[in-house]
């Protein structure tokens, strides 16, 4: 291990002197709750704001979909960049940013200021993610992850489960401003407390990026995920959706080939030997279709709500808070689980239950009660938690330690691709649906119906795709344990 007059070996150090590893997680936990949660609190905010700037629902929808889209854009970048800075350092940057596009937000006087501060807070939320996993992996050895990555997805799940339900309270009595105003000085205490905790260190390494790399990731990645974003809408203007996709497609493989080749001469910018490892390559698949299944389940069940039944935003937000509540709460349980039966005995039935929570909810009609949609979104996510708690460690683990980061990169590239698809295909499908409906004279909310029910049927076609790839899952992660000596 290097050491520095500042930093010595945990063996040697003081109390004093050296943060506990395992201390160090619960900031960049908190942290990282507090970023997810500002991607969901927009939800519940579009038609005021829609009104209040004088912009079109299109207009008003970027809002989300520049999250996604910089996301999408940062997230590749991420990998080379925390091997290249200490974590500390990392941390700062991440929370910086993001507290600046807060802060941007907050006080925006005209719409693309509001936008513009939308995609900083992105920028800083891209990092915050990749660097509370590649920290876990690195600090937490391999005999206790379970239990450990257990107690994180409460920032990864409960958070956007949250999101609509802070939104709707906040927006029954004060402006939308609010929103960000009540996030900033709380995100504000994180990053000097956190920063203090995590102790100064050197950065690991120097070395330059390859920018041709960086510009092609930029218009690969993002503009895939505009594309498929446009795939559901059926307004004029912007680039073409299926064009968009398939020079997106092109530039990706451009990507990929550029990487292979700096493999052999170079520093990738996003290292894909992590591909080689069966147990992540399957983790991720699996990843990317539950997160296509939650997704659109997530975009799905609003407006069933609110356009069907009649419930108001904060009525919705309350409704679907408990399946995330519960979906958080029980990961410290999936993590000890898992520590002691391996990942198959509980991803295998989380994955049916997620089949059978979305066939469910292919049932719905106008007619439906809300009690039926609350136990159908709970079933929903008590099986995500028994799925993505072994599914990230499986995955992760199954990588040597100089991979960790690049694997966490990749895996949140694809989650928000697996997003823009999910997005957009059941919007595509509840469109298309409702359209052929409603041309054979069916009633406007029945249409609406009808059209929603083909959409919910995507999640349960993808996720019969879980289901087959948690039958390919290792039981465990074959890495070994990594020692605290070794963290920089």
């Amino acid at each position: 291990m290097t050491t520095t007059s500042g930093l010595t070996s945990p063996r040697e150090a003081t109390p004093t002197r050296e943060p506990n590893p395992y201390a160090v997680l619960r900031w960049l936990v908190a942290a990282t709750f507090i970023v997810i949660l500002n991607e969901t609190i927009m939800v519940n905010a579009i038609p005021r704001l829609m009104t209040e700037f004088a912009v079109t629902a299109r207009a008003a929808q970027w809002l989300s979909t520049a999250f996604m889209l910089t996301m999408a854009v940062v997230i590749p970048v991420t990998g080379w960049f925390l091997q290249k800075v200490s974590t500390r350092t990392a941390y700062l940057v991440a929370m910086t940013v993001f507290c600046s596009g807060t802060l941007v937000a907050a006080l925006a006087p005209v719409f693309p200021v509001l936008l513009a501060g939308r995609v900083v807070q992105a920028a800083g939320t891209a990092v915050m993610m990749p660097l509370l996993m590649t920290t876990l992996m690195t600090v937490v050895p391999e005999h206790d992850r379970g239990r450990v990555m257990g107690n994180v997805t409460l920032a990864m799940s409960v958070a956007p489960a949250l999101g609509p339900a802070v939104s709707g309270v906040v927006l029954q009595w004060l402006s939308w401003r609010w929103m960000f105003a009540l996030v900033l000085p709380v995100a504000l205490v994180l990053t000097v407390l956190g920063a203090r905790r995590l102790g100064r260190t050197e950065a690991p390494g120097a070395g330059s990026v390859d920018w041709w790399s960086v510009a092609a990731a930029a218009l690969g990645f993002g503009g895939l995920v505009y594309g498929l974003s446009r795939l559901g809408a059926e307004t004029a203007g912007g680039l073409p959706a299926l064009p968009t996709v398939l020079v997106s497609l092109l530039v990706v493989a451009v990507f990929v080939a550029r990487q292979l080749r700096l493999q052999r001469t170079g520093e990738p910018l996003l290292d894909l030997r992590v591909l080689r490892e069966r147990p992540f390559t399957v983790s991720l698949a699996l990843m990317s279709f539950a997160f296509m299944a939650m997704l659109g389940a997530m975009i799905l069940l609003p407006l069933y709500l609110q356009d069907v039944l009649g419930l108001t935003a904060l009525q919705t937000g309350l409704l679907v808070m408990p399946g995330g509540v519960v979906m958080g709460l029980l990961g410290p349980s999936v993590g000890r689980w898992f520590d002691r039966l391996g990942a198959r005995p509980l991803v295998v039935p989380g994955s049916v239950g997620i089949l059978v929570a979305l066939g469910a909810l292919t049932t719905v009609t106008s007619h439906t009660g809300p009690w039926f949609v609350l136990v159908a979104h709970v079933l929903l996510m008590l099986s995500l938690a028994a799925v993505f708690t072994p599914v990230f460690t499986v995955g992760l683990g199954a990588l040597p330690m100089h991979l960790y980061s690049h694997g966490s990169s990749l895996l949140g590239t694809l989650q928000q691709v697996a997003a823009a698809v999910g997005t957009a295909v059941v919007v595509t499908v509840m469109s298309w649906r409702a359209g052929v409906l409603a041309g054979g004279g069916a009633d406007p909310v029945e249409s609406l119906v009808g059209g929603m029910r083909w959409a919910f049927a995507f999640g349960a076609i993808a996720s019969v795709a879980v289901v087959g790839l948690a039958l390919l899952l290792p039981a465990k992660a074959a890495a070994g344990s990594v020692d605290v000596e070794d963290v920089a």
